[in-house]
């Protein structure tokens, strides 16, 4: 009895995994500037994708991704994003790696 194994179909598999891994980033910033809230468009507006990093630069971006919250002065965040937005791009991103990694 002998034992066969292709190298080359699993660097294969591989390279195709890694050129979905590789757009992963923007999809995560797509999702996550899909979760921001919307009063003005600033908060869209301010959030960036830089390299791999999504940065959400503007005062108030702490308070929003907390989500829907209650402090000593009373309810915070926004009804829009009850979850904030890391929070809902991090379940995406999981899902996301899951179908990556899964698909044939």
């Amino acid at each position: 009895m002998s034992v066969t194994l292709s190298v080359k179909s699993m660097t294969n598999s591989l390279k195709r995994i890694q050129k979905k891994l590789n757009k992963l980033p923007q999809e995560a910033y797509k999702e996550f500037v899909k979760n921001t809230p919307v009063k003005t468009g600033n908060a869209r507006r301010k959030t960036k994708l830089k390299g791999n990093t999504i940065e959400a630069n503007y005062q108030y971006a702490q308070v929003l991704d907390k989500g829907r919250h209650m402090t000593s002065r009373g309810m915070r965040g926004s009804d829009q994003a009850t979850k904030g937005m890391s929070e809902p791009t991090e379940e995406f991103i999981q899902k996301r790696i899951t179908e990556i990694i899964k698909a044939k």
